[in-house]
């Protein structure tokens, strides 16, 4: 609703200066405008001036086009029409000064604009190491490739229907869910983008959370050649969280780890060695670039995973301790994308001394794999 509201503010004020335009070229007889200027117009000049109310009735158009298209380099017309705008609203200041209040609200939007595209920009600069420069190779699992793992394993990969499927080199999705920053925090709607590598072990994160109706947050978390690094901005300007060090690459690493459940394939890598517990549960060890981390997981009796938990960093002020982390399937959630059986819903929990804190729930709406773009 916001972005039809801001659009409609950006047609009427650009339409306005077509106003300035048509009086000083003599096209219509415009009775709203006086020809009083802070500074005095004449001939050409005042020619000059009706071009330039022309032109900035074009650039707020297009803005506000492009805005309702979502792309986010609107901004810059915006920005030029801004400028253009207010000098000429100077000039014309006893018939135009009242345009400085839609300037005003159109600036606020421009820096936000600024924001989210400087915040895409970036991201989009660290996709290529997540996105394959070449054709993937395609290999076809056969029974023979999953005849070492424990058993558990073998029939959780059968019920994804992985067998004569290729081998997943490359994941792009699209996800909405909710989190919540406290176990007594309100719950905020996210939607998010990600994609993986699994013959080198990544992923980048962008998510774009929002906290209330007029403040949103937006967000890059990325696991590559076995570091964690954590974004976080308001309104895609002012950083609030920007995390690195070894706590957070092992917890990028156990997040690989779970969230690979996404791509089952992800068992035969050589980086993953597999120990059964008993016939319903396997611990996953992940060694990756002088970095170890392990995590369980435990399945039903048809073989479908039911949760997967780990000793994580957990971020406190005073300073990062291990607790439980616990990501529970929702068995009613599976879903399939090119045929892979997956658990396309879950929510996770910290199973802290002082109680659970369930802070994410989400669901994967799309998913493509070696190459496809979701």
């Amino acid at each position: 609703m916001l972005r039809f509201i801001f659009s409609f503010i950006v047609f009427v004020h650009g339409f306005i200066h077509l106003m300035g335009f048509l009086k000083e070229w003599k096209l219509a007889e415009v009775k709203e405008l006086s020809g009083k200027t802070t500074i005095p117009l004449s001939g050409g000049l005042s020619k000059l001036a009706g071009l330039l109310w022309l032109v900035t009735c074009v650039l707020f158009l297009l803005s506000a086009f492009l805005y309702l298209a979502k792309q986010d380099w609107w901004w810059i017309p915006a920005s030029i029409a801004l400028v253009i705008s207010q000098i000429l609203i100077f000039i014309y200041w006893p018939d135009a000064k009242f345009g400085t209040a839609a300037n005003v609200i159109i600036l606020v939007m421009c820096i936000l604009g600024y924001g989210s595209w400087s915040f895409n920009r970036m991201v989009n600069s660290e996709l290529p190491s997540f996105i394959p420069g070449s054709s993937i190779i395609s290999q076809a699992i056969t029974e023979d490739n999953i005849s070492s793992l424990p058993p558990v394993v073998q029939k959780w990969l059968r019920r994804s229907n992985v067998i004569g499927k290729d081998l997943i080199k490359t994941v792009h999705l699209r996800q909405v869910g909710q989190m919540r920053t406290s176990s007594e925090g309100s719950w905020m709607p996210f939607t998010a983008e990600q994609f993986f590598t699994v013959d080198k072990p990544g992923f980048l994160w962008k998510v774009d959370v929002k906290a209330n109706p007029f403040l949103y947050m937006t967000g890059r978390d990325k696991y590559e050649n076995g570091t964690g690094q954590m974004l976080i901005k308001v309104m895609s300007l002012v950083p609030v969280v920007d995390a690195k060090g070894r706590d957070l690459d092992q917890g990028a690493m156990l997040r690989f780890l779970a969230e690979a459940t996404w791509f089952p394939t992800f068992a035969l890598s050589s980086y993953i060695k597999w120990e059964e517990l008993d016939p319903l549960s396997a611990k996953a060890t992940m060694n990756y670039c002088g970095i170890e981390a392990s995590g369980i997981y435990r399945f039903n009796s048809s073989g479908d995973l039911v949760s997967f938990e780990a000793m994580r960093y957990y971020y406190r002020k005073e300073g990062s301790t291990l607790e439980k982390w616990l990501i529970q399937v929702d068995p009613n959630g599976y879903k399939q994308f090119e045929g892979i059986r997956v658990p396309a819903k879950s929510n996770v929990t910290w199973k802290l001394k002082t109680g659970d804190y369930k802070w994410l729930t989400v669901e994967i709406m799309q998913m493509q794999f070696n190459g496809k773009k979701a």
